[in-house]
């Protein structure tokens, strides 16, 4: 017994060694949900309480991973919780440098895999059965609520939804908005496959006449004291009535001090959801678009992107810095969580 696990030691050494720097941690864990067929893949970024090993999280050809302390233990302190919904297409490792940035300013943040709209498996017809989202992240926070290790390290009163596009409509259906299948229908109507929301969900067959019951199903949780929506989509089809009583603070943030794409507009001009929410922050994040938001590309990124015919996700316009990006919606949102 103790020679495998000197075994095991001496190989996490050598794959990151106990040396390097990262000021998080992170480890991975299952959710056991009842809508869901199989466990939910998920994970914990967090402040360090003690130091184990390191390793790059979300590391690929296109995007720079994140470093942390896997299984590092706990600071013994209550912090506030985030319980992070990533956008359409993305996972757990899209979101790491959200997620970390968030850990250095003292939060625990759970991220996890939403089956059916997550990498290699983002499929449009799923992508519209949003409740299924909303229902994620609350069994995401019954599982940590009920790990004594996780609940004893949480602060109750501080327990927070974020969410980016796919993930910003997900989490603003937590605070109580409910959305019209009519509106939306009309919303694409009017924009046509010119908006990239309407274009993905036609390519996949999707009858904006007959959108299934969980699009515009009830999905609040009232344990979640804040909520933050970065460009969310779907705002076209939020009911007045429902956003106008929204009982917990909302902060919506734009990337873009131009005028944004249609599909995560929530101005006045656009689908003013800015204008019907009784207790709103907007934050504005200028020189960036909706691709800002996602990770940090590579060097060979673009050319990669190109030669796969993907959507140039890591085209940034000459003098944009995407890190900047990130550090000015790092410190938007943290003002607004007070971290």
């Amino acid at each position: 017994m103790t020679r495998s696990l000197s075994i095991i030691a001496i190989t996490a050494s050598l794959a990151s060694p106990l040396w390097a720097d990262a000021p998080v941690g992170f480890d991975r864990f299952d959710i056991q949900a009842d809508h869901r067929a199989a466990p939910i893949a998920a994970g914990i970024w967090s402040p360090v309480g003690r130091e184990t090993y390191v390793a790059r999280i979300g590391d690929n050809p296109v995007f720079v991973g994140v470093d942390a302390y896997i299984g590092a233990a706990l600071p013994d302190q209550e912090m506030p919780l985030i319980v992070l919904s990533h956008g359409s297409g993305s996972s757990i490792d899209g979101t790491a440098w959200l997620a970390a940035g968030l850990a250095e300013r003292g939060a625990m943040v759970v991220v996890l895999n939403h089956p059916g709209t997550t990498s290699g498996d983002s499929s449009p017809r799923r992508t519209v059965r949003l409740s299924e989202r909303a229902a994620d992240l609350s069994a995401a926070l019954d599982h940590v609520l009920a790990d004594p290790y996780f609940a004893d390290r949480i602060d109750q009163d501080r327990i927070a939804a974020l969410g980016f596009s796919l993930g910003g409509s997900t989490v603003l259906g937590i605070a109580g908005i409910q959305l019209d299948p009519v509106s939306y229908a009309d919303y694409c109507d009017t924009f046509g496959e010119a908006a990239q929301d309407c274009l993905f969900l036609a390519r996949g067959g999707v009858d904006f006449d007959r959108l299934p019951a969980e699009f515009s199903a009830d999905m609040t949780d009232d344990r979640f004291a804040r909520v933050v929506a970065v460009d969310p989509g779907f705002t076209y089809a939020a009911t007045p009535e429902s956003a106008a009583e929204v009982a917990v603070p909302v902060q919506l943030v734009t990337l873009g001090d131009t005028f944004p794409w249609a599909a995560v507009d929530v101005r006045s001009e656009g689908s003013g959801l800015v204008d019907t929410l009784p207790q709103v922050d907007h934050a504005v994040i200028p020189d960036a678009h909706h691709f800002s938001f996602l990770p940090i590309c590579t060097d060979i990124a673009p050319m990669l992107l190109i030669e796969e015919g993907e959507d140039p996700i890591c085209d940034d316009p000459e003098g944009w810095d995407r890190a900047q990006v990130h550090r000015a919606s790092l410190d938007a949102i943290a003002a607004f969580l007070d971290l």
